[in-house]
This record gives C-alpha cells, sequence and structure tokens, in this order.
C-alpha cells in the first residue's frame, strides 16, 4: 500500500500534468473559436482557462498539506484539501455562469456559421480530454483525494462541453442558414451540465468538513483487525474523519477488567501500530481502554 507521501507526490504529479494540458488546450480552443466562428469553442477555451487557476489552486493546496504537524496543527495541514475543492468548485460554478450568459447573448445576434475544420479540433479535444480525465480520476481514487477528484471531473465537464460544441457545430453545418446559432444552444446546455457536477463535487467535500461519517467500510475492517490483537476483547465506538487524504481515528476497545494499567497502555499501543501499518493512510488513532465488566465481576 502507497504511503501517505508517496500519494502526495502522486497527486502534485497529476495536478502539474492538468495545468500544462489545460493551458495548451485553451489557447487552442480559444484560436480556432475566433477563427473559426465558434462561440461554443469559444466557451470552451473559457472553461479551460479557469481550470488553468483550479488546478494551481489544488496544486498549492497539496504542497500546503505536505507540512509537518506543528504546535497550532496538531493533527497537520491536510483540512485545506476540502476548502481548495470549494475554490474549484466555485471555478467550475464561475465558468458555468459566464459561458451560459454569453450563449444567450449570442443565441440573440446573427452570426456566421462555424467553420467545419473545428469539428476535428473538437474531435481531437474530446479523446484527449476523456483520456486525462480518466487518467487523473485513477489518480484520485489510489490516493482518496476528492480535491484531485474535483479536478478530474473538470477534464470531464470539459469534454462534455466539446461533445455539445460538436455536436451544435454539426447542426449547424448540416441545416445550414437558420441554425447557426445551434452551437450557442451546445454551449447553454454544457454550462447546465458544469452545474450539475459541480454539485456533486462539492457534496463529498462539504461531508468532509463537517465530520459527516461516511467510512462504514473502514470500520468494519478496523473493528475486524483490532480482535486479531492478542489481549483486545472486543470494540464498542469507531468514530472516523477525513481530513484531506488521511483518516482520524476514536476507537473504543473491551479488554480484561483485571489487567495493570501499563498492560492496557501496551495493548493500546500494539493495536494501534497494527491498524497504521494495515491502513497508513490513517495518521492518528485516539485509544481509549474500556474493561470487560462480565468477566471483571465474574471474577469478583
Amino acid at each position: 500500500m502507497e504511503s501517505i507521501k508517496t500519494k502526495e507526490s502522486s497527486a502534485i504529479k497529476a495536478t502539474y500534468f492538468s495545468i500544462i494540458g489545460n493551458t495548451l488546450l485553451a489557447a487552442i480552443k480559444l484560436f480556432s473559436g475566433v477563427m473559426g466562428n465558434s462561440y461554443a469553442l469559444i466557451a470552451d477555451g473559457i472553461e479551460s482557462t479557469a481550470d488553468i487557476f483550479s488546478s494551481f489552486f489544488v496544486l498549492l493546496g497539496f504542497k500546503y498539506a505536505q507540512r509537518p504537524p506543528d504546535e497550532n496543527h496538531p493533527y497537520g495541514h491536510s483540512r485545506i484539501e476540502p476548502l481548495i475543492t470549494f475554490l474549484v468548485v466555485a471555478f467550475l460554478v464561475t465558468s458555468a455562469t459566464v459561458i451560459a450568459y454569453e450563449s444567450i447573448v449570442n443565441i440573440q445576434v446573427p452570426h456566421k456559421i462555424p467553420e467545419p475544420w473545428t469539428l476535428i479540433v473538437l474531435g481531437v479535444i474530446i479523446i484527449w480530454k476523456e483520456l486525462s480525465y480518466r487518467y487523473v480520476l485513477n489518480k484520485s481514487k489510489k490516493i482518496n483525494s476528492s480535491s484531485l477528484k474535483a479536478d478530474a471531473w473538470h477534464h470531464r465537464s470539459d469534454a462534455i462541453t466539446s461533445v455539445t460544441a460538436f455536436i451544435g457545430i454539426s447542426i449547424a453545418l448540416y441545416f445550414g442558414k437558420g441554425y447557426e446559432s445551434a452551437d450557442d444552444w451546445a454551449a447553454l446546455f454544457a454550462s447546465a451540465f458544469i452545474l450539475y457536477n459541480a454539485y456533486l463535487i462539492f457534496r463529498p467535500a462539504l461531508g468532509e468538513i463537517m465530520d459527516e461519517h461516511r467510512y462504514d467500510d473502514l470500520v468494519q475492517d478496523i473493528r475486524e483487525l483490532s480482535l486479531s490483537v492478542q489481549g483486545i476483547k472486543g470494540t464498542e465506538k469507531c468514530f472516523v474523519r477525513k481530513a484531506g487524504m488521511k483518516y482520524l481515528v476514536e476507537l473504543h476497545v473491551i479488554v480484561d477488567g483485571k489487567i495493570t494499567v501499563a498492560k492496557g497502555h501496551l495493548l493500546a499501543h500494539n493495536l494501534q501500530d497494527k491498524i497504521q501499518k494495515e491502513f497508513p493512510e490513517i495518521s492518528h488513532i485516539t485509544t481509549h481502554i474500556e474493561p470487560d465488566i462480565k468477566d471483571t465481576i465474574l471474577r469478583d
């Protein structure tokens, strides 16, 4: 299983990939949109430009999250990640709003039919953005990063806007005069899709900030692993919070009520070591020792 440092390094590399890719595509889209009379492509370029800044903030968030715990942040700095996710969502919403507004304006203004060669540009872009989405999403799943997942969805939303632009331009070219605004309608549809994805990204990040319980599988794994430690007779409460790519755990375990404090302390450390070895993404474990009351009563 990957260490936290390896995961953070992988996340940073994926973010650099997004920044470089979005910079090149934004330039291509804006140039092609202006030269090819396609507002859908220009709208696509606007979104890619916003993606550059959002990816840059994701990168800054990852670098900040790597800072070690200090006096003011004993649990580290990983909570910056869901905050960065909110910022990325804000960029998505802003992009969608700008695209929607400009689309509505352009629908009402007569303009030329887009150039046929813009379809070739869009075809290449669609393939590239879908591959980029899958690459970054795969990285986000491996390292369990909400902000990198948000960055991945920027690629997917970009691919979707490109698909709608492709359809809109195709309609305008096929039907000719009177359908010049088809690509504007396509851009308007794309903006609604972007807003929907923004919500899907925002929701889990909000749950993370609010310490919402969403980790039943991890809790079950921790309980089962705890029972494999000699001296642990059972578990009671088990709370899990997510902070960036890390987890914070509070665990209550049941032990023989007759053992010494020193023995209980040793059991707690043995348990923590085993859990963190099995789940390196767990950065902190607070263990509370509970006496087995039934066993104590029987002995008395």
